[in-house]
């Protein structure tokens, strides 16, 4: 009988070797495994895809159905320090000895062989942890299932299950290797999370026509921003109307950032949507939106200096980053760690936030797919125009962020950006309280 790893690190270990890509599109082998563990969901599904928004609005959608007292399975990728925080159920992240348990499932159904498959079906990395999350929720006696959309939408592993209620938040260019050069040929790939008659939310206030036009080709029930709902506000308040339904007098949401607004008017669409199977009070809405948290989304840190981490990625992210940036009180100086893909857009990336950054900290971060700190701070020098700007390059995050932290003065501000491996490195041993050392101690 063939042994199984028993611990989750060795099974994420096991996993990056069985499939000689990170990412294949594709559904078929993850759906023949799907099958063969009769991977069903009997609860409501509400599928989220984007290039920006969809982690702030999977916690969106969590909290407020949390609050109306529904019991939640939410899976979003990537995490920033444990892979258990990839699944949340009720709010908590999932115990490492269920995922071990789901992982064998897969195992072996992945190691059956019929006459279709003569061999074990190779999974990667995404699709094995996938389908032993999917399993987890199956097994799970949830009143809804949010599943966040890893890569495009189409081809995603979490399109083998059909969704009750599509979301797609902003489009913007990213992946274009897998997903298309231009936000058309992306906009369609997102589309695909659609299913015919069901609704589908698409919150971008500006969409590729190709993601409107899936939409009727396949006869879904478009929800679309600007016209089938919409948000005002002002400074103290804002409200949302929708198809038969309205809220006003809404606190703002506890995520900060201008861009937050559109992400909540998206799920409060989705959930008008569903408020048949789904019914929520305008007080679960308020107190949700009140009580959310995400960790590295615009996630301001108080301290001697203040410490933002922002998992932005890519260039419309980051474009949003510098606006809430600009938007904060007066810094003295604003210093800057920031680690990246180098598979990623770095050029707009660099020049989009340049302007708001005094003193850069280049970091190397813990993966192939990374540009090391001295090559960003190489692709820096070639660009950067500011004659008072300095950078520097470091192994670390966190050796980034000490350095950051002994040149900062207490009214000063640090930002932590460019990858969830970033952020993620700086939040391994727990949340940093920042005490500069020009500060005295009480």
């Amino acid at each position: 009988m063939k042994t199984h790893p028993n611990t989750l690190d060795d099974w994420l270990a096991h996993c990056e070797q069985l499939h000689p890509k990170n990412i294949d599109m594709g559904l078929e082998r993850v759906r023949t495994v799907a099958q063969r563990m009769h991977i069903t969901f009997t609860c409501p599904v509400i599928t989220v895809a984007g290039t920006n928004g969809k982690g702030s609005t999977c916690a969106m959608l969590e909290s407020i159905l949390l609050q109306a007292g529904y019991r939640t399975g939410v899976y979003t990728s990537p995490h920033l320090v444990h892979f258990e925080e990839r699944l949340r159920l009720s709010g908590t992240p999932v115990d490492a000895a269920e995922l071990v348990a789901a992982f064998a499932r897969v195992e072996d159904a992945r190691c059956q062989t019929d006459a279709s498959h003569a061999q074990a079906v190779s999974l990667t990395y995404f699709e094995f942890s996938t389908l032993a999350i999917l399993d987890v929720m199956a097994r799970s006696v949830l009143d809804v299932a949010v599943l966040e959309v890893g890569l495009g939408g189409r081809l995603d592993a979490v399109n083998i299950i059909d969704t009750d209620c599509a979301v797609i938040t902003r489009v913007d260019l990213d992946h274009m290797e897998f997903l298309g050069n231009d936000r058309e040929s992306i906009g369609r790939e997102k589309a695909g999370i659609m299913r015919t008659g069901r609704p589908v939310v698409v919150s971008d206030p500006m969409p590729p026509q190709s993601v409107l036009d899936h939409a009727r080709e396949i006869d879904a029930d478009l929800w679309r921003f600007g016209l089938d709902f919409n948000f005002s506000g002002d400074k103290q308040q804002w409200g949302w109307a929708g198809r038969g339904r309205r809220y006003s007098g809404l606190a703002y949401p506890a995520l900060r950032g201008a861009n937050q607004l559109v992400n909540a008017a998206g799920v409060l669409a989705a959930l008008t949507a569903l408020r048949e199977r789904l019914p929520v009070t305008a007080q679960a809405v308020r107190s949700g939106l009140a009580f959310v948290e995400l960790p590295g989304r615009f996630q301001v840190i108080a301290g001697q200096p203040t410490l933002i981490l922002d998992v932005s990625h890519n260039p419309h992210s980051v474009a949003a980053l510098a606006a809430n940036l600009d938007a904060m009180a007066y810094f003295p100086t604003t210093h800057a760690v920031f680690g990246a893909m180098a598979d990623k857009d770095l050029a707009p990336m660099l020049a989009k936030v340049n302007p708001l950054i005094d003193k850069w900290y280049f970091t190397d971060l813990p993966t192939a797919r990374a540009e090391t700190g001295q090559g960003l701070l190489a692709k820096w020098q070639a660009q950067n125009p500011r004659k008072n700007a300095t950078a520097t390059a470091y192994a670390t995050p966190q050796m980034a962020l000490a350095a950051a932290l002994a040149a900062a003065d207490p009214a000063d501000r640090i930002a932590v950006f460019g990858s969830f491996y970033t952020v993620g490195g700086i939040l391994k041993d727990g949340l940093p309280r920042l005490d500069a050392k020009h500060m005295p101690n009480p």
